[in-house]
């Protein structure tokens, strides 16, 4: 960072028992030998040597547990007394390298989503491997991976490398403190062990990300506080290892997976305990164990503490379980990443981690008989909402819905849901069903990804809790609240203005919840990137994350087909009786009132005169979606073809709406594809999605200028754009479009070009991608908080500063200016006593 730049304050937490003479050692390291000066030293006594350490290290703040809290206690007691934004956690037997605050802070202020750094951690030679990465198996155990290793022995790309993992040792981390408290701190039922993967587990359910950073260094005198609390022998420590891991696997595992793998965990609990012990497990079975004409055997069998441990463990897991359901239930509502997500984390989920014989049987036999590989395996789910109709003869919206459920659905169990009551979809390769409301409850439970458009999310309240455990994608692909500037025209004004708020409101709500945006276009993409910043989402905290926003609103324009159109059925030529040789400029979508279809009229009543062969099809009149409403452009148009005598001779209107697997059919009789619009506000944000059909059939274009299609057509010659209600031009263009074949052989040419641009699986690429690795936008983490803050203004500093705020405002307008400044900061101030009473 530069030089002078505000650091946030780091709290440093070390936890001693027993052990006055390492924790003097570690806290007079952190107060010589960091490069960086804003530290905080806490203690956490859970004996009673405070009075010895507060001697010898008068910097340190020493706090009294009065027992023994354990780590997990003691930690979380140093927390509640910390002022830092940031926590450090170090073990009293451990000394930390000059760099090692600094490197964790960096990487906290360049990474907003990372809420935890795991150091690099050696042994106090600095020669061999303490840390420098986690593991998991799939029954529950953390293991540290290279621990014990030579650090000559570990390749360079395991340690000297930054990279995600599950979790951070305890024995030298760092974690956000506003997000340290939004998870509660550490589980203090671990007591000790594993209290430290449960905390990293449980951040990266929640989206945040737990950072190993190689140049944050410390070194660690291993298990020298274990040897001081208990011995080896005991079995204590095997105890805690054994149950814990189970607190954890319950805790944190979605249900599909625990259903399968808490049962062989438990199993697998109880093998290695007798493998431990070398029990014979024969031993009372009636059918091989003893002789049978020999005397009853029925006196105590001896068993070692190790075996008892384990035992004793799952004893005691059980008796926990009441309490670990509760934090189940919180931990599973606010989980946003499956455990497919996290199985890169565990590096080697399957590793049986015991090199005992019959423990090695038994974990073969137990991931085989209870599928653990698929529970690990599972895939994601995603839910798709649509407000439009799901049928033969789809809308935009329903078209987008459904080829973005479509491109999901190779990776991923996706469910289409419409809230539009015409739902007699074609088949599928993915569930699709109708809802409305309440029926779109279970839905959302179910999902892990919810992709929705429109109004959908004023049907669904739930999922616009701040921390709802969803990851929400809002396609804002259709500007709504630009439709309805020129949709409403006619209604009356109060109506119009109530109508535009609304929808204001609605799409403001999609802004403010979701955690990933798709839009059509560049200049949409500036729109929204407008709107966000309205509504303060462009916040500092997301800036820093990504520079460009693209991980957060992302262009995915509307797609078409990968295969080329192939003849079905008839055409628009037979369906309408229009003749083989006629020169066909088709409209392929809608009649809405923000297109201009009646210059167009007036250009084919210009064009006929000399082009006797022209004729004008428009593909659909009547919208497929029932809920959409008529519109008087439609009737006009009608009305203006007439008048000129131009229907059924050079301009036809199709008065249903051709079935979207049909619609090659029209498009390869046609020469020519055409839009036009007025020059307006909708035109510049719209994004024509029937005019990719064009695209898809290899159509020369004729578009009016204004649009982003229009700049393509001009930037890659793939047709004419032409000025808005300027019907000689249009009918100049139209002409050239389909009457010169070298022109039209070019645009062809170069269409096939483009067109491939716009196939779905390029154009829903940036969507792929997010959902191969959903996470909250980096505003949005739960317990997301500023690291920097300006530190509060007390003292002689205060009194300057009001006595030059009295001057401003005395010299700005006098002593009434002063009055009304002072009147509201007395009123401030009072509302914020208000709050926090």
């Amino acid at each position: 960072m530069a030089q002078g730049e505000p650091q946030p304050l780091v709290s440093v937490i070390v936890v001693n028992y027993r052990g006055a003479d390492d924790t003097i050692t570690c806290l007079r390291a952190l107060e010589s030998d960091l490069d960086y000066a804003d530290v905080e030293l806490i203690c956490v006594d859970n004996s009673d040597e405070a009075a010895r350490i507060r001697a010898a290290v008068p910097g340190a703040r020493v706090i009294e547990a009065g027992r023994n809290t354990g780590f997990a206690g003691g930690c979380n007691l140093g927390a509640k007394h910390a002022k830092g934004t940031v926590l450090g956690f170090l073990n009293n037997d451990a000394r930390p390298a000059p760099g090692w605050v600094s490197a964790a802070v960096a990487e906290l202020r360049a990474q907003p989503r990372v809420a935890a750094v795991a150091s690099k951690v050696l042994d106090w030679d600095g020669t061999g491997a303490d840390f420098v990465d986690g593991g998991l198996t799939w029954f529950g155990m953390g293991y540290k991976r290279h621990a014990g290793s030579p650090l000559a022995d570990v390749p360079a790309a395991e340690h000297e490398v930054a990279k995600d993992v599950l979790f951070g040792t305890g024995s030298a981390m760092f974690v956000r403190a506003s997000v340290f408290a939004e998870l509660g701190g550490f589980d203090e039922r671990f007591f000790m062990f594993y209290e430290d993967v449960d905390l990293g587990w449980r951040l990266n359910l929640r989206g945040w990300r737990v950072r190993y950073v190689p140049e944050s260094v410390a070194y660690h005198r291993h298990h020298g506080t274990m040897s001081a609390v208990d011995a080896p022998e005991t079995g204590r420590e095997t105890f805690l290892l054994e149950r814990n891991a189970l607190a954890a696997l319950y805790k944190n595992l979605s249900d599909e997976t625990l259903a399968r793998a808490l049962p062989a965990a438990l199993a697998l609990a109880v093998r290695r305990a007798t493998a431990r012990g070398e029990l014979d497990a024969t031993r009372l079975d009636l059918e091989r164990g003893g002789d049978p004409s020999g005397p009853i055997e029925s006196g105590d069998v001896a068993i070692p503490r190790t075996t008892l441990a384990g035992l004793l463990a799952i004893d005691q897991f059980v008796d926990q379980l009441p309490s670990l359901a509760e934090s189940r239930a919180v931990e599973q509502a606010a989980r946003v990443r499956t455990d497919a997500d996290l199985l890169p984390l565990l590096r080697k989920a399957l590793e049986p981690a015991y090199p005992l014989p019959r423990y090695l049987a038994a974990h073969d036999i137990l991931v085989e008989a209870f599928g653990i590989e698929k529970a690990f395996g599972q895939r994601r789910k995603v839910l798709v909402i649509t407000g439009d109709a799901l049928a033969e003869r789809m809308a935009g919206p329903a078209i987008r819905a459904w080829n973005i459920a479509l491109a999901l659905s190779a990776e991923h169990d996706v469910h289409l849901v419409t809230t539009n009551p015409l739902a007699t979809p074609p088949p599928a390769p993915f569930r699709v069903s109708a809802g409305k409301h309440r029926e779109l409850t279970a839905p959302i439970a179910w999902a892990d990804i919810v992709v929705l458009q429109g109004h959908v999310l004023e049907l669904a309240p739930s999922l616009k809790k701040e921390h709802a455990g969803k990851i929400v994608v809002a396609d804002l692909y259709d500007p709504m609240h630009l439709e309805l500037l020129e949709q409403g025209k006619g209604g009356a004004d109060d109506q119009r203005t109530a109508d535009l708020a609304g929808v204001t409101r609605v799409l403001d709500a999609q802004l403010e919840r979701g955690d990933f945006f798709l839009c059509a276009s560049e200049r949409q993409r500036h729109l929204w990137l407008g709107h966000l910043a309205a509504l303060g989402r462009l916040s500092p905290r997301l800036y820093d994350a990504d520079p460009t926003t693209q991980s957060l609103l992302a262009v995915v324009p509307f797609g078409l087909s990968p295969q080329a159109p192939t003849r079905t059925g008839p055409g628009l030529r037979s369906s309408l009786g229009i003749g083989g040789t006629d020169h066909v400029v088709l409209w392929a979508g809608g009649v809405y009132s923000w297109f201009d279809p009646l210059t167009l009229i007036r250009a084919i009543d210009r064009l006929r005169r000399n082009r006797g062969d022209v004729r004008l099809v428009f593909l659909g009149m009547k919208h497929p979606n029932p809920e959409v409403a008529e519109m008087d452009i439609g009737a006009r148009t009608i009305r203006l073809a007439d008048s000129l005598g131009l229907t059924g001779k050079h301009v036809y209107f199709n008065e249903q709406w051709v079935p979207y697997h049909e619609r090659q059919n029209w498009l390869l009789d046609a020469n020519c594809g055409v839009t036009t619009h007025y020059e307006h506000v909708e035109t510049t944000f719209a994004f024509r999605t029937r005019v990719l059909d064009y695209l898809w059939a290899g159509l020369p274009i004729v578009t009016t200028d204004g649009d982003s299609f229009a700049d393509l057509v001009r930037a890659e010659r793939l047709g004419v754009v032409v000025p808005a209600e300027d019907d000689e031009a249009l009918a100049a263009a139209l002409e050239k479009a389909m009457y010169d074949e070298e022109f039209a052989a070019g645009c062809v040419e170069r269409i096939a070009v483009v067109a491939q641009r716009f196939a779905w699986p390029e154009a829903l690429k940036p969507l792929v991608e997010f959902c191969r690795d959903p996470r909250p936008a980096a505003d949005r983490l739960p317990g997301s908080d500023d690291l920097v803050k300006t530190p509060p203004v007390r003292g002689r500093a205060m009194v300057r500063r009001d006595v030059d705020l009295v001057r401003e405002y005395l010299a700005a307008g006098g002593a009434g200016e002063l009055a009304r400044r002072v009147g509201g900061r007395v009123l401030k101030v009072a509302k914020q006593r208000l709050r926090r009473g």
